[in-house]
């Protein structure tokens, strides 16, 4: 049975990985980005499935979207009106941080994209999710206190250690109505975010992210996950 999933961030990287490969397997998908009418590469994709892709607009940072979001998506379809998965993969790295010259301006950016988003996209949403739904925040290893051990994109790391947390408090809100959150890392990636030293192509990740995602149960809701199904510590 196909399912409706929505995917944030979907012009580029991975969360364009997402929307390919959750096509491809027959699901119905809304891509959200900022800008859809300059994303050449997602507005291709709606061409190739009709009626199975609509590309929204949509600005993770501001709660204004959010609701307009949710206002628009039942409008959409029917089925908009009822998601399956949520995918939050939108996201920022603001590379070249140093200690001593970190701007109040990049951590309150990031937090606001990494961290405050996700949960109040999931809070907005929440009533559009279908019974036993699924939300994947895509996090980060970089967000683990315990794996801390050097200083690196603090902003970065903050902000991912901020997510998990709403993740947990997201798992807590939704169990009963039977909803899994999880916060999952994707490796690292071979996406413009990850760079040109990443190990893991984009396809690979996505296709190992969605059979955790599909395996998980109200067992797993809460849990810090690689792509791979493997435990990451907090």
């Amino acid at each position: 049975m196909s399912k409706h999933c929505l995917v944030t961030g979907a012009n580029r990287g991975l969360g364009l990985e997402f929307v390919r490969q959750l096509l491809a397997r027959g699901d119905r998908v809304v891509a959200t980005c900022r800008h859809p009418g300059k994303a050449s590469e997602l507005n291709g994709l709606a061409g190739e499935y009709p009626g199975r892709l609509h590309v929204l607009p949509l600005d993770i940072a501001d709660p204004k979207t959010h609701a307009r979001l949710a206002s628009e998506l039942p409008l959409v379809s029917e089925e908009a009106g009822k998601l399956d998965l949520l995918v939050n993969n939108a996201g920022v790295l603001h590379s070249g941080e140093r200690f001593g010259r970190v701007s109040a301006e990049q951590l309150d950016d990031s937090f606001r994209i990494n961290a405050m988003g996700p949960f109040l996209l999931a809070q907005a949403l929440s009533p559009l999710l279908a019974e036993g739904a699924k939300i994947a925040n895509i996090s980060s290893e970089l967000g683990s206190i315990t794996d801390a051990g050097r200083f690196g994109t603090p902003s970065y790391c903050i902000s991912k250690a901020a997510q998990n947390m709403a993740t947990a408090q997201l798992a807590s809100a939704l169990r009963e109505r039977g909803i899994v959150v999880v916060a999952l890392h994707p490796g690292w990636v071979q996406t413009e975010m990850g760079g040109k030293d990443a190990t893991v192509p984009a396809e690979v990740s996505v296709r190992g992210l969605l059979e955790v995602i599909d395996a998980l149960d109200l067992q797993g809701s809460g849990r810090f996950l690689d792509w791979r199904g493997e435990a990451l510590p907090w």
